[in-house]
């Protein structure tokens, strides 16, 4: 029986960070420490490797989480540390953690059993300060443009169009709506406001984005926090406050070096959600590992119709990458979910209910065949797992001439993944065609419709007065011609999270879009997507504690 995450984490000895970077070449004057066994790598370092040629890029996506669990990012490290043990030279990239889901229900995101990466504890809660940096960022410009409309407004700011949000990393939904200034008038001026999760904010998406110092500089002055009183932009440029912006962020846009369990190097950077941001980690780290390593394996964030999809259609995009391979996650209790099982049935076997929520597999399936890149079914196996079921969800794939890999990493590590591994460096052979899957000349309604009926299997969308409206404007504007990120729930292939396996004759309802400027993208509001969640009835939170020891105990 396997024990729970964090006390194997902390079972198992790690190596000094600088010994861990020393295996792919990085020497420890290029390390910024913290502590002994989690780093910052050099901004500089990556132009001496400018020439070196890319290693294989492997994206591990799922199909649409259940709470049932898929084990993603339990297959992403498992995977990494399964193609160590070929030989390969192997790095990996994930997301920082949010602590909004730390604290709430869904968790952290540094895997599990005996496929994590660690400092498990650290990674999960303040790590290096990179979330801290940029609520606190976002928050200077919330700050100054309050305080220029205080200050005689010379901008001519519209108070009700004032478009930037504050934000918080911690789930709390008494933020959502507010009203700010009240009370005396030193206070400043009146008005209403609002809160986003840290994760979802335009801050983490362009410090996922930025290539550099100077581009991330770049792009926060044009982010539009407003309109003046005649219709015009206001961007942060005109705040005048994009230098100490960077300066709160030069560390931060530095990526983070960690390991798994099995020593495997790790960048960990960035952490923006899949549902309402981009779901990926920062370009930064990524281009960081592929030069670094033969094989890179990253995961974006839910399932492939959200992280995947964004991965490959806004970043792949602007960093100029295309996946080698793609690994999709499925678990057979989740299929069973997804084929009208309850959760606390999932322990019995039932082919037929797992067989039935195959359609929602066969739809992700569908939509990475759309991109063109040759990919792969894992099986992640649960305990409860019986030898019929994973036969019978084997022939499924078979049939359908698709590679499936049943994988352990969870309770065996590397060990346990290594037929994926082989079947993964295999795929990374095969000679592909990638394409996106709408033209950014498209106008934003077809961008839309394309991923509603490519990626989600719709039958097509339908918009809102006011999203109509958002399209008139962006369009007027000449920023029709930027990436759409999606916000859904992942809940779902459509917009309503209690319709499991592959809906049928649906529509996308988009009630609003925003323009996220700095990041490039407009963002496409679907359904009842909150960009602050809230917590549950029972928070993490609460079962939480650290003892006279200093250790930490309830952190999974």
């Amino acid at each position: 029986m396997v024990n729970k995450d964090l006390e194997i984490a902390e079972s198992i000895p790690m190596k000094p960070i600088k010994d861990v970077a020393s295996s792919i070449g990085i020497s420890e004057d290029d390390l910024e420490m913290y502590g002994k066994y989690k780093a910052k790598v050099s901004s500089s370092l990556y132009h001496s490797y400018v020439d070196q040629k890319d290693g294989k890029l492997i994206l591990v996506t799922a199909i649409n989480p259940t709470a049932a669990g898929e084990g993603k990012t339990t297959t992403t490290i498992g995977l990494a540390d399964g193609l160590t043990l070929l030989g390969k030279k192997t790095v990996g990239a994930l997301r920082e953690p949010s602590l909004g889901p730390v604290f709430g229900l869904k968790g952290g995101a540094c895997g599990g059993g005996y496929a994590q990466v660690v400092p498990m504890s650290d990674i999960n809660l303040h790590f290096t300060g990179d979330m801290h940096a940029i609520t606190t960022a976002n928050n200077l410009i919330a700050a100054v443009l309050d305080n220029s409309i205080y200050q005689g407004n010379p901008l001519q700011i519209d108070v009700n169009r004032i478009v930037f949000k504050r934000c918080l990393d911690m789930n709390d939904r008494t933020l959502r709506n507010i009203t700010i200034a009240q009370g005396a008038s030193t206070n400043g001026v009146e008005r209403k406001d609002g809160f986003v999760i840290t994760v979802a904010s335009e801050m983490m998406a362009i410090l996922c984005l930025a290539t550099d110092l100077k581009d991330f500089e770049q792009r926060v002055s044009r982010m539009i926090v407003a309109y003046d009183v005649n219709g015009n932009e206001v961007r942060v440029k005109d705040l005048g406050c994009e230098g100490a912006v960077s300066i709160i962020m030069k560390d931060a846009l530095k990526p983070n070096l960690v390991q798994s369990l099995e020593h495997t190097p790790f960048f960990i950077h960035g952490g923006p959600f899949a549902n309402i941001a981009h779901g990926c980690n920062s370009i930064q780290a990524t281009k960081f590992a592929l030069k670094l390593g033969d094989y890179v394996v990253t995961e974006a964030g839910f399932g492939a119709d959200l992280g995947a999809e964004k991965f490959l259609n806004i970043k792949c995009r602007a960093a100029n990458l295309k996946p080698d391979a793609i690994v999709l996650v499925a678990t057979i209790r989740a299929l069973k979910m997804h084929g009208g099982v309850v959760k606390d049935q999932l322990n019995k076997e039932n082919i037929e209910a797992m067989l039935q929520g195959c359609s929602n597999l066969e739809q992700h399936m569908a939509s990475l065949e759309s991109f063109g890149l040759p990919y792969v079914i894992a099986i992640n196996q649960f305990a409860c797992d019986t030898k019929e079921e994973i036969n019978a969800l084997e022939a499924w794939c078979k049939k359908r001439h698709v590679d499936v890999s049943l994988c352990n990493g969870f309770e065996e590590g590397g060990k346990g993944m290594l037929d994926l591994a082989n079947k993964v460096v295999t795929l990374c052979e095969k000679e592909s065609t990638f394409t996106y899957t709408y033209a950014l000349e498209d106008s934003i309604e077809e961008k839309i419709t394309k991923i509603a009926k490519t990626i989600y299997g719709a039958d097509g969308i339908e918009l809102s007065d006011e999203a109509k409206e958002k399209i008139a404007l962006y369009t007027k504007m000449h920023y029709d011609n930027l990436p759409i990120c999606m916000a859904k729930t992942p809940n779902s292939l459509s917009d309503q999270k209690d319709l499991k396996g592959k809906p049928e004759h649906f529509k996308i309802h988009v009630r609003d879009l925003s323009l996220s400027n700095g990041a490039g993208f407009i963002v496409c509001y679907t359904g009842k997507v909150l960009t602050m969640p809230g917590l549950p009835k029972d928070p993490a939170a609460m079962h939480m504690g650290v003892n006279e020891e200093e250790q930490i105990f309830g952190l999974f």
